[in-house]
């Protein structure tokens, strides 16, 4: 399983935007200068998270992003599944059935495919794995200078 690397700047933006909560929203450009990321680029990575109500934007000369749930409603899964989709890992498409798979008899195959059962129940606990852990966990895990760290840096911005 391969991820994107949104998934890891939009989990490290949510943490940031927990953290500034008081100060919310964060414009794109402040949250991309915390990261140093291109704030264009962020903005289209940030912009999945809107739309599956992870965050929410303010439109204005005065806007910004700020979480749109508390952070113990939102699961790793949630902006896993925004930023990549919930496309299934592993597709199978019944190669057992071509070449000498022609000639199984027809009740060969009533069952799913072995493997593809166990991609499906690692994927599945992959999943679960995410979904059960929320942004308050991560932020709970977090360096203690974390937050603090965090607030400074986007004060000394002019936040």
């Amino acid at each position: 399983m391969l991820m994107g690397e949104g998934v890891e700047w939009g989990l490290h933006c949510c943490l940031a935007l927990a953290w500034l909560e008081d100060q919310a929203p964060i414009p794109t450009g402040r949250l991309a200068e915390i990261f140093e990321l291109p704030p264009v680029y962020l903005k289209k990575r940030l912009q999945p998270l809107v739309r599956a109500g992870v965050l929410a934007s303010v439109p204005g000369a005065r806007g910004g992003y700020r979480l749109a749930r508390a952070p113990e409603d939102v699961t790793l899964m949630d902006v896993v599944a925004a930023v990549e989709g919930t496309t299934e890992a592993f597709r199978c498409t019944e190669i057992r059935r071509r070449g000498a798979g022609v000639e199984a008899a027809a009740g060969e195959f009533a069952r799913p495919c072995g493997i593809a059962g166990a991609m499906r129940r690692a994927e599945l606990a992959w999943r679960r794995e995410l979904a059960s852990q929320t942004l308050a966990d991560l932020l709970a895990a977090s360096p203690a200078g974390a937050p603090g760290r965090v607030r400074r840096f986007h004060e000394r911005l002019g936040g």
